[in-house]
């Protein structure tokens, strides 16, 4: 393959080597991880009843649903690579859209990646526990933060590490270890849930314990960490530009991967309520152990261990596929560094970016910066999801019909939805909306310096 480039990247193409399949299974693993089994305890501790806790994640289901829906439209009359980048970029210009793709390489995608690595050697840890531990063994000074080399971080970088090397090998690799890993994670996840609902322990009366009326604000509140969950749905629009019959296959993914997802999530929710009334599940940070510990006896959080290893490696690998895409469109468009936008000659794959994600992602593990990062961008998830569907009202007006449309409705409360989210937010934890917006305008000098050059 030859490069051609354009502005400050390239323009080679990719190979369109992905199927729906593939596409939902990205989906699957770029939304399930450790959080689904930690979450609920956040949740029900704001919402401590049974009917609206549950209400939460239906509506967390309608709500990606909903945007699913509308990105499948922005995929057909955008299928190209980028995400959020590339509909915020033609909708309201480039400076949104670089903002959108900065926060994803800086906190979005490679927080998230070196968090589920850490929690992948920690989970790992109770099975060998010697790779699990958290005690330095050296400390070294970068600037003002410290790097803590620790046998669980050392764990962390070589999963980074490892499944780098497996999509800068090929797609063809990649997608293949991206089917087994999804398609474990949600057979390891069945299995459990299966076994639950005939434990004896499980108790159907339990899911109607009720504590009164829920205050709106607090509602909504709790509706943050639920989006959050189910954050990832998206993900096949990342890698349009590799889909074969782009249009068809993007939409046929995010719906078949976010129903899959909505299903596995309420199993597991309605799983958690029949083993711990709201009031117990309140606060409860391993929300899954607990519940695996009452349904299944004292060995009952390490029946749990394989399906959490399989969804937090299925998820760096979903991230470490869907991330450098978003890098590399941002390179060819001349606002990232140009390296990034180059193909590799052989294999097809963006593997500077993919590289430079594992690199930064790697530096999060080993300085501990990514719980922050990901606390105060959090809302960053809502705002720029909610901004790309936006922009498909302004793309309507400026383009043709697409070959499918999502309609009025869905895309039009997808957007109300993450209004009051997002407004609930600032009015109820400003100090961390600040932080993030603050950790986003932290872009600003690098768009810059990349405009200059171009």
């Amino acid at each position: 393959m030859s490069s051609t480039p354009i502005a400050a990247g390239a323009t080679e193409s990719p190979p369109r080597l992905l199927r729906t399949r593939d596409g939902a299974a990205l989906v699957v693993a770029n939304v399930i991880g450790v959080g689904i089994f930690t979450t609920p305890g956040i949740v029900a501790r704001l919402v401590p009843d049974a009917a609206a806790f549950l209400a939460l994640w239906l509506v967390g289901g309608a709500v990606a649903l909903a945007g699913a829906r509308a990105y499948a439209e922005l995929a057909a009359r955008l299928p190209r690579a980028g995400g959020e980048y590339l509909y915020l970029a033609r909708a309201f210009g480039p400076l949104p859209g670089f903002l959108s793709g900065w926060t994803s390489f800086v906190a979005g995608f490679s927080g998230a990646i070196a968090a589920a690595a850490v929690g992948f050697a920690f989970y790992l840890g109770r099975l060998l526990p010697a790779v699990g531990d958290a005690e330095p063994l050296v400390v070294l000074a970068l600037g003002p933060l410290a790097a803590r080399v620790s046998p669980r971080t050392l764990t962390a970088v070589a999963l980074i590490a490892l499944v780098a090397v497996v999509h800068v090998l090929g797609v063809r690799p990649g997608r293949r270890v991206q089917l087994l890993l999804a398609g474990g994670c949600l057979l390891a996840i069945a299995v459990f849930v299966a076994g639950g609902f005939l434990a004896p322990a499980a108790s159907v009366e339990r899911l109607a314990s009720h504590r009164g009326p829920v205050a709106p604000s607090a509602w909504l509140l709790a509706l943050v960490p639920v989006l959050f969950t189910y954050s990832g749905w998206n993900a096949a629009v990342y890698v349009a530009e590799e889909m074969r019959d782009a249009a068809r296959s993007v939409d046929r993914a995010l719906f078949a991967g976010t129903g899959a997802v909505i299903a596995a999530y309420l199993s597991l929710v309605l799983l958690f309520l029949a083993a711990l009334p709201p009031a117990e599940l309140a606060g409860e940070v391993a929300v899954g152990d607990a519940a695996a510990r009452v349904l299944f006896g004292r060995l009952g959080g390490a029946l749990l261990v394989p399906a959490i290893l399989l969804a937090l490696a299925s998820s760096v690998s979903a991230m470490m596929m869907a991330g450098p895409r978003v890098y590399w469109a941002m390179a060819r468009d001349g606002v990232f560094p140009r390296a990034a936008g180059r193909l590799d000659r052989r294999r097809g794959t963006p593997r500077v970016a993919i590289l430079a994600q594992a690199g930064w992602s790697a530096l999060l593990v080993v300085t501990g910066t990514f719980e922050a990062l990901l606390i105060y961008t959090g809302f960053a998830v809502v705002l720029f999801s909610g901004l790309a569907v936006l922009s498909l009202f302004v793309l309507r007006r400026r383009q043709p019909p697409a070959p499918l449309s999502a309609g009025r409705l869905a895309p039009a409360a997808f957007v109300a939805i993450a209004a009051a989210v997002l407004a609930n937010a600032l009015w109820t934890r400003p100090g961390p909306t600040a932080a993030g917006a603050a950790v986003i305008a932290a872009g600003l000098p690098l768009y810059a310096w990349l405009r200059r050059r171009r």
